[in-house]
């Protein structure tokens, strides 16, 4: 199945179950403002800051177990900010949300229990038709094998290179740090429109890719995120030593 359909039948939203989040279907009449209830609620409210794992009012983001995935972590920030069309993203004085979110990888490997090299990790925001949850959240996890391998094929440099991942035309540009903020590159007025996926390049520096949603192309950037980390699961390496092949897996995406 395609990754355009996959995302508009597959589409994943958290709610709030108990103490953390679950994943279920997205339904009519859901609440698309779960995420900042959660984080500006009971996170804020609460006397250790739970569920979340790191509540940071002075830097300006919380950070949130997806109960999708074993290391798949939700940065999200501490006041309203809608999603990635926001004014208040290319302001100065506005946290860089992409670079704090990237100084957390390391909760990614600690939550699937076994060791993952920078280069098999990547952050991405869903576009607002991409997205099920009105409050910014740049979801923190691995790169899918495939993904990796097509991005280590193309000369990626200083200016945006076509892309096509899954069938859907990124474009890829190599920046060396994540200052600017990533949002600050796309350079268009209608950014509702796009996703952004951040990962290392494959020599050094952050390779920035970007979608526009367009027909069925939601510009999920979340579609290129393995949420099961088969990349550098030794389970999933014995069965290829093994000649097994796994199946396809449905991304959750919000």
């Amino acid at each position: 199945m395609k990754i355009g359909a996959r995302a508009a039948l597959g589409l994943m939203v958290a709610v709030t179950i108990g103490g953390g989040l679950a994943a279920c279907g997205k339904l009519p009449g859901h609440d698309r403002n779960k995420l900042w209830e959660l984080v500006g609620s009971r996170c804020a409210k609460d006397a250790q800051h739970q569920p979340c794992a790191v509540y940071n009012p002075q830097d300006g983001y919380a950070l949130l177990k997806d109960l999708y995935g074993h290391g798949q972590y939700l940065l999200i920030p501490t006041k309203k900010v809608p999603g990635i069309e926001d004014a208040s993203l290319l302001q100065a004085e506005t946290p860089n949300y992409f670079a704090e979110a990237w100084a957390e990888r390391q909760r990614v490997p600690a939550g699937y229990g076994f060791p993952v090299p920078d280069e098999h990790l990547s952050l991405a925001i869903n576009s607002r038709d991409g997205r099920t949850q009105d409050q910014l959240h740049i979801h923190i996890d691995c790169l899918t094998p495939y993904v990796r391998a097509e991005i280590d094929k193309y000369m990626i440099g200083e200016a945006w290179t076509p892309v096509s991942l899954y069938g859907h035309p990124y474009r890829a540009r190599l920046v060396q740090t994540l200052d600017p903020s990533p949002f600050r590159l796309i350079g268009d007025t209608d950014r509702a429109d796009h996703t952004i996926v951040v990962t290392p390049g494959h020599h050094g520096g952050f390779v920035i890719l970007d979608d526009v949603a367009h027909a069925l192309d939601r510009a999920s950037g979340e579609e290129v995120q393995d949420h099961k980390c088969k990349i550098d699961d030794p389970k999933h390496k014995a069965m290829h030593m093994d000649g097994m092949e796994p199946g396809m897996h449905m991304n959750g995406m919000m």
